[in-house]
């Protein structure tokens, strides 16, 4: 396998020099049938439902999984989030990277050529112009072609759809911040809010100008994991690769002929792996940039191997070692790092989320005031900010630790419903008798079931002198 990474449609001119802005290429793909077609297809299936389908699922009557910006709320079935749980995003996007990062080590570039939502989102708009515009030598001819009734209608219907499957997917998107039961009827009706209709136009257009129109271009030449995934592989990544000494000396010859007796490999030349790659390179010139993994000049040359009578093969998911004769080692020093990482990650995300508490305590000293003395008593005023961070009604008690003498002027039991959050002035009293010293530390204790659930460090303030 060559190390040399080849930059497609980059040529060396007549004096030795490189042009790198040349234009693009519109390429047409053919689709193909095969195994790793299919894997494709129903991981795609699978994701679709995944994205177009949580949105509306209902958990205890409200949407299962909704990140209401306005109460600054994040809900996904019976669990909770408030802003100060951002820390678990920051978690779950470092586990995805290393995740990520793994996969990649092991096989690489399979996400982009399987999830990677660019990716998904092409092959799906690809299939709608296909069947709008017909395969792919009628679809370079109508590129050709003046403009015609015919051609027109074929385009704009095209067109349409995918504006279509755009609009879905900014509804969909933006129904994961906004209730889509109610976004849904409000963006008909003209009563939406106006950046509900920005946000959903915006993503329209993202998802009609990504994967209409800038596809491949995207993979290349904006997604930042397609300069630095090299850095992850070693020469025991599994890449897509061509068996050189297989496959040359490259040659047509009848299904009968012997390629040895005609001094051919067995690649046929027929150029099928370039017709179906999305991103238009020839993965008998080695390992590419372009490249994202997907398999299909592997489903494209099996499909010829299987008619000329040929091994499967020729084009492959193999390795640098593998292609040199060596045994593949899929234990190795990065992939037990990154695969230790993810398991230490998940499992302390997962221990931290489940042993959190269901009551967020905030406690706020009266501003300008330390404290105030009426009635052999000194008195400290504070702000309570209680909030229940699960879906259903719960009962607190808060405890007061630090000095028995400090009690509560009120009732210090609060009944929230669920999600509700509730702000109550609170006054900490202390007899003047029995203060000696001039500040007290107290632990506040939030308690349910004559259990600690959470607790908020304040100060009492008194007017001591010794």
């Amino acid at each position: 396998m060559s190390n040399k990474i080849q930059i497609k449609n980059v040529t060396e001119d007549q004096n030795g020099e490189y042009d790198l802005y040349v234009a693009s290429e519109k390429i047409h793909i053919r689709r193909i049938k095969g195994l790793f077609r299919n894997l494709r297809l129903f991981g795609g299936i699978f994701l679709f439902a995944l994205f177009f389908g949580f949105v509306w699922l209902n958990y205890n009557g409200t949407q299962a999984v909704l990140w209401d910006l306005p109460k600054r709320e994040f809900s996904i079935f019976w669990m909770t989030f408030a802003p100060k749980d951002l820390i678990y995003l920051a978690c779950a996007l470092i586990i995805c990277a290393f995740g990520l990062f793994f996969i990649t080590a092991v096989a690489g570039r399979v996400w982009c050529g399987y999830t990677c939502p660019q990716s998904v989102f092409t092959w799906v708009f690809m299939y709608i112009e296909e069947k709008c515009e017909g395969k792919r030598n009628a679809r370079i001819k109508m590129d050709k072609q003046a403009n015609s009734l015919n051609k027109i209608a074929r385009r704009f219907t095209k067109h349409v759809l995918w504006l279509m499957v755009g609009f879905a997917t900014g509804v969909t998107f933006v129904g994961y911040f906004s209730p889509i039961r109610e976004l849904v009827p409000d963006l008909f009706m003209g009563t939406a809010h106006y950046w509900e209709y920005f946000w959903v136009g915006f993503f329209t257009l993202a998802t009609y100008g990504n994967a209409g129109w800038l596809r491949e271009q995207v993979c290349i030449y904006m997604c930042p994991y397609s300069r630095f995934q090299s850095v992850m592989f070693d020469k025991d990544t599994l890449v897509i690769a061509y068996d050189t000494k297989r496959g040359e000396k490259r040659g047509s010859r009848r299904k009968d002929a012997d390629p040895k007796d005609l001094g051919l490999g067995d690649c046929i030349d027929c150029d099928l792996c370039v017709h179906v790659c999305p991103t238009g390179i020839d993965i008998r010139d080695g390992l590419q940039i372009e490249c994202i993994g997907c398999a299909a000049c592997v489903d494209a040359c099996d499909s010829v191997m299987d008619q000329m009578g040929y091994d499967r093969g020729l084009v492959k998911y193999t390795s640098e070692n593998a292609q040199e004769g060596k045994a593949f080692k899929l234990f190795r020093p990065r992939v037990i790092f990154y695969a230790a990482l993810l398991v230490f990650m998940s499992g302390a995300m997962v221990w931290s989320i489940s042993n959190r508490s269901n009551v967020d305590i905030e406690v706020t000293r009266e501003r300008g005031k330390l404290y105030n003395v009426s009635e052999g008593q000194i008195t400290n005023s504070y702000e309570f900010k209680l909030t229940n961070t699960t879906q259903t009604s719960q009962i607190y008690s808060i405890n007061v630790v630090g000095n028995v003498n400090i009690t509560f002027d009120i009732d210090p039991t609060w009944s929230l419903s669920a999600l509700e959050s509730k702000k109550v002035d609170v006054k900490l009293l202390m007899p003047l008798d029995k203060i000696d010293a001039y500040s007290y530390d107290l632990e506040l204790q939030v308690l349910q079931d004559n259990q600690i659930i959470e607790s908020e460090v304040t100060t009492f303030m008194t007017n001591w002198n010794p």
